[in-house]
């Protein structure tokens, strides 16, 4: 049974010369958990990955690993794996020579190495390709001897730095599937870098959503989805619609709103809120509904009109472009054989349950 670990960043910074790369982190992960560090290029995930790993050093805080402070301990005391995005395997080697390699610098004895690079090769399904070399197999191949060489050394955490990218789509889906599954057996504590929020959302049982070397939010898929605290966590997991309204008051458990595209609204209030400013109402392309202009409303919704301007058929849905007022909204609806299509030019009602709304500042 793996030893599950917590990781800890407590007030960490990072800066190189003038350039902040982190700012003030604070962060736990929980032991045995698959946690996520989501964002863009330059958000100062990989740095905080790299800082885990132990090969760069913060200004300031403190960095725990199983509750012990290793801030100032190298690479290879601190018993943390790390998978590299570009694999990092040694060409003129074997696949059980790559695995081997890890333990090999360890002086272990060589019985105690061959038990252990079997038993790696045999998590990732790879036994029978022990005597090939990297540049015989596949990018996935590839990405599990990479993994195997890491779990050979039964590290306490697993670092894994957009170990996907270099992957096809379609083996991308098999392979993160592949991954959940094997952290899910072995129970060990896995911190995962990706600038895909598909990727993040999927595997993750927590993501910390970064930019600018903040953590703009912290929370299962489903919270960032449904409860972004901010314009940016809003638009970079999942896509949204974001509208502008005014809040014209805000008590006794309501909010009250001006739209230009959903005219005077009541939600309910949330969280707290400043009044008499502007904001975004946002909502999920999703949760809302396209119907004829003369039919019979259906659903609790808050209703506005707008125009086809464009529809694109992805298969299992049709997403809709609709212009509302000022903006351009994103509609997508099921697709069912045989149901007519929303001509482009023509009139819509597009309807959004009040649940489905949410106020965004920031």
């Amino acid at each position: 049974m793996q030893n599950k670990v917590k990781v800890e960043a407590r007030n960490i910074a990072v800066s190189y010369g003038a350039t902040q790369v982190l700012r003030d982190i604070n962060l736990v992960v929980e032991p045995g958990e698959f946690f996520a560090l989501l964002g863009p290029s330059g958000s100062g995930k990989s740095t905080l990955l790299r800082l885990i790993a132990g090969f760069n050093r913060a200004q300031s805080g403190q960095l725990l690993i199983g509750e012990v402070d290793v801030s100032r301990v190298p690479p290879w005391r601190r018993n943390v794996g790390m998978v590299f995005q570009n694999y990092a395997l040694w060409p003129h080697m074997s696949v059980w020579q790559n695995v081997a390699f890890g333990l090999e610098e360890r002086r272990l004895a060589k019985a105690v190495i061959a038990q252990k690079v079997q038993a790696a090769l045999a998590l990732v399904n790879l036994a029978e390709y022990a005597n090939r070399r990297p540049s015989q197999l596949s990018g996935g191949q590839q990405q599990r001897v990479a993994l195997a060489r890491t779990l050979a050394i039964e590290p306490d955490v697993l670092l894994l730095d957009e170990p996907l990218s270099n992957l096809d789509a379609k083996l991308r889906v098999h392979m993160r599937d592949e991954l959940r599954q094997l952290q899910r057996n072995l129970g060990i504590t896995t911190i995962f870098v990706t600038h895909d929020q598909e990727e993040a959302m999927t595997t993750a049982d927590r993501i910390a959503v970064m930019d600018q070397g903040i953590i703009q939010q912290l929370g299962t898929p489903m919270d960032l989805f449904d409860n972004p605290v901010n314009r940016f966590v809003a638009n970079f997991v999942g896509s949204i619609n974001l509208l502008p309204g005014t809040i014209r008051s805000a008590d006794d458990g309501v909010v009250r709103l001006s739209s230009p595209c959903l005219g005077e609204i009541s939600l309910p209030l949330r969280s707290q809120i400043q009044t008499e400013r502007t904001l975004d109402i946002g909502f999920r392309p999703h949760a809302a509904q396209l119907q004829a202009p003369d039919s019979a409303r259906v659903g609790d919704c808050v209703w506005a009109q707008g125009i086809v301007a464009d529809f694109e058929f992805l298969g299992e849905f049709v997403r809709y472009h609709v212009r509302v007022a000022d903006s351009r909204l994103v509609i997508d609806q099921p697709h069912r054989t045989g149901h007519a299509l929303f001509a482009v030019d023509s009139t819509v009602a597009v309807g959004i349950p009040p649940a489905e709304l949410r106020l965004i500042q920031g």
